[in-house]
C-alpha cells in the first residue's frame, strides 16, 4: 500500500481530510477548510446549472408519473423506487412555497445532482488531498450531459447518483479512520450500510455495488468476519432499512393511494414490481456480442467524458497504484454496471451510466493528483528525510493544482453553451399546454384510452391539480390491472354509454380505424393527437373489417380541425 501511504503523507489523513486538529497552524486550517469550500462551491454551481435549465411544470413519460406519484404518495412503476417516492413526498411539503408540485419535484432533481457533485468534490479531496481537483471533479459531474439533463426534471436516477456519491464518501472515510486507528471508526461503516439500504430501496442498480463493497470491506478490515455480532448488526440494518422502505408499496396500495402500479399489496404484484418482471425480456445475453457491447459502452462513456475519455483507463491504473482499496471498491461496480447497461435494451439507458461516470471522474482525479505530485517534486523537491510536505509548501503549490484543474475543465467549458441548449427545459411547456388543451376538449364523463407517455400528465392533471374528475383515464397498465382486455374491448364496453376518446400511436390507430369511425380532435400540434370514436363501422360488425386495407382505414377518419 505504498501509494496510499504517499497519499496520506500529502494530507489525506483523518486530521487533514476532515477538520484541522486543535492547535493547527493557519496554513493547515486553510487546507482543511479548502476541501469543504470546494464541495460547497461545486454544490451551489451544480444547483444553479440545474435550476437554470429546470422544466417549469409537468412533463410526459416517467417525468409525469414521478411528479404525480410522489405528490400523492402512490406507488411507481417497477422497481417501485420507494425511497425516491417517499423523499419526493417530503420534498413537496418542504418546498411548498416554491411553486406547484411538478416544479418542486423537478427542483428536487437539481438538488440531488448538486449534492452528488458536492460529494464527488469531498471524495476526491479525501482521495488526493487536493481541494481544487475535487472542485473540478464535482463540476465535471454536474455538467456531464446525462447528469445535467436529469437535473432538469423529475427522475429517480438523481437520487441513485446522490446516494452513490454519499456511499463512496462514507466508505473512504471509514477506511481513513481505520488506517489511523481513530475512535469509533466503524460508525462510518454503519452509516454506509444504512445509506446502501436506502440505495437498494431506490433503484435495483444498487445491487451491482455489492461485489465491490464486499471486496473493499475485506481489504480494509480482513478480520471483520471474526466479529460476527458486528457483521450481523450491519446485515440486520441493511435488511431493515431496505425492507422498511419497500413496505411503502403494499401499505399505500392497501390504503388505495390515488395512483398504484400493478397491485403491490398482493404477493404476486409486489414480486412483479420489485423484481421488474415487466422488463425481464429487455435483458439480452451479455456475451452474445462482446465487441458490440464494448463499442456501445465506449460510445456512451465518450458522450459523457468527451476528450477526457482516454484518461479513464489511465485513471484506473493510477488508482490501482495510489489508492488500491478504492480501485477494489469501484472497479467491479464500474464494469458490471456498464456491461449490464449495454445488455439492457430499453429507453433512456444512458441514465444507467451515471454511476460509472461518477466513479471514472474520481479515477481521473487520482491520476491527475498523482502526476501533480511527481511534477511538484521536480519543481520544488521535498527536503531530505521529510515524508510529506508542510502545509505552507502545499499552499505555495496551489497555482500548479489550479492550472491542472482548469485544464480538466477546459474541454467542458468550451462546449458549455451548446450543452446548456441541449439540456435546457426552462421554456418547455408542451406537456402543460397539451394537458390543458386536451382536458378542455373532452366532454363530460369521457373515457380516454391512452398510453404511458400521455397518461402520466393526464394523471397529474386529475390527481394532483384536481382537474376533470369526471373523466376515466384508461392506460395500458389500467387495462392489465383491472382485466379490461384489449383497447377494442374497452371501446366496445363503453361506446354508447360514455364518450370514448383515444390517444394511441399512429400505427395502432390505423388498425382501429378498420373497426371504428374515428374523428381527430384538434389539441396541440406535433404531439399524439386526441381521436374520438364516433361509432362502429358496418364492415366490422359483419366481420369484413379484418381484411380492410390501410387505404380504407385511412378513409374512416374525419377531422375536427378548423
Amino acid at each position: 500500500m505504498a501509494g496510499e501511504s504517499a497519499a496520506a503523507a500529502e494530507g489525506t489523513t483523518v486530521a487533514g481530510a476532515y477538520l484541522a486538529p486543535r492547535g493547527a497552524s493557519a496554513a493547515e486550517r486553510a487546507l482543511s477548510w479548502a476541501g469543504w469550500l470546494a464541495a460547497a462551491v461545486a454544490t451551489l454551481v451544480a444547483l444553479g446549472l440545474g435550476v437554470a435549465a429546470l422544466l417549469p411544470g409537468v412533463g410526459f413519460w416517467d417525468t409525469g408519473e414521478f411528479q404525480t406519484v410522489t405528490t400523492v404518495l402512490g406507488t411507481a412503476h417497477p422497481t417501485g423506487f420507494p425511497a425516491y417516492v417517499i423523499l419526493g413526498w417530503l420534498a413537496t411539503i418542504v418546498l411548498q412555497p416554491l411553486g406547484e408540485p411538478a416544479f418542486r419535484i423537478n427542483l428536487l432533481s437539481a438538488i440531488l445532482v448538486a449534492l452528488a457533485a458536492g460529494s464527488v468534490a469531498i471524495l476526491v479531496r479525501w482521495l488526493t488531498g487536493r481541494a481544487w481537483l475535487g472542485l473540478a471533479a464535482g463540476l465535471l459531474l454536474a455538467t456531464a450531459p446525462t447528469a445535467w439533463s436529469l437535473a432538469t426534471h423529475a427522475d429517480a436516477h438523481t437520487l441513485h447518483l446522490a446516494l452513490l456519491g454519499l456511499l463512496l464518501c462514507l466508505l473512504v472515510g471509514w477506511e481513513e479512520r481505520r488506517r489511523s486507528a481513530a475512535p469509533h471508526a466503524d460508525r462510518w461503516l454503519v452509516a454506509a450500510t444504512a445509506t446502501y439500504g436506502v440505495a437498494l430501496a431506490n433503484h435495483t442498480l444498487a445491487l451491482l455495488f455489492a461485489p465491490g463493497i464486499g471486496l473493499f470491506v475485506l481489504a480494509v478490515e480482513p478480520r471483520i468476519l471474526l466479529r460476527p455480532r458486528f457483521v450481523a448488526g450491519c446485515v440486520a440494518l441493511l435488511v431493515g432499512v431496505t425492507g422498511a422502505l419497500y413496505l411503502e408499496l403494499p401499505i399505500r396500495a392497501a390504503m388505495h393511494a390515488p395512483l398504484v402500479y400493478a397491485r403491490p399489496d398482493t404477493l404476486a404484484g409486489f414480486q412483479y414490481v420489485v423484481l421488474a418482471e415487466q422488463f425481464r425480456g429487455s435483458l439480452q445475453d451479455p456475451f452474445r456480442d462482446p465487441a458490440g457491447s464494448l463499442r456501445m459502452i465506449v460510445a456512451a462513456l465518450g458522450g459523457e467524458y468527451g476528450p477526457l475519455l482516454p484518461l479513464l483507463p489511465l485513471g484506473f491504473l493510477a488508482t490501482a497504484w495510489w489508492r488500491p482499496r478504492f480501485a477494489l471498491l469501484t472497479a467491479p461496480t464500474f464494469v458490471i454496471t456498464c456491461w449490464f447497461a449495454a445488455s439492457y435494451v430499453n429507453a433512456e439507458i444512458d441514465r444507467y451510466y451515471l454511476g460509472p461516470v461518477l466513479i471514472g471522474l474520481a479515477w481521473i482525479a487520482v491520476l491527475v493528483g498523482g502526476l501533480l505530485g511527481l511534477v511538484e517534486d521536480l519543481v520544488w523537491p521535498r527536503p531530505a528525510g521529510r515524508p510529506g510536505r508542510s502545509a505552507v509548501d502545499r499552499l505555495r503549490l496551489w497555482p500548479l493544482e489550479i492550472a491542472a484543474a482548469a485544464l480538466l475543465l477546459a474541454p467542458t467549458a468550451s462546449v458549455l453553451g451548446t450543452r446548456y441548449l441541449q439540456v435546457n427545459e426552462r421554456n418547455d411547456t408542451a406537456a402543460a399546454d397539451w394537458l390543458g388543451a386536451t382536458l378542455d376538449r373532452l366532454p363530460h364523463n369521457a373515457v380516454v384510452i391512452s398510453w404511458w407517455s400521455y397518461s402520466t400528465p393526464l394523471w397529474y392533471g386529475q390527481l394532483v391539480e384536481g382537474l376533470r374528475p369526471d373523466i376515466w383515464i384508461v392506460d395500458d397498465r389500467t387495462r392489465l390491472d383491472e382485466h379490461l382486455g384489449e383497447v377494442s374491448d374497452v371501446v366496445d364496453a363503453q361506446l354508447g354509454h360514455r364518450p370514448v376518446f383515444l390517444i394511441r400511436p399512429a400505427n395502432e390507430l390505423a388498425g382501429l380505424a378498420q373497426r371504428y369511425r374515428l374523428s381527430y380532435v384538434d389539441t396541440y400540434p406535433g404531439l399524439e393527437e386526441l381521436v374520438q370514436v364516433t361509432g362502429r363501422l358496418a364492415s366490422a360488425s359483419s366481420g369484413a373489417a379484418t381484411g380492410a386495407s390501410t387505404g380504407a382505414a385511412t378513409g374512416a377518419f374525419t377531422s375536427a380541425r378548423p
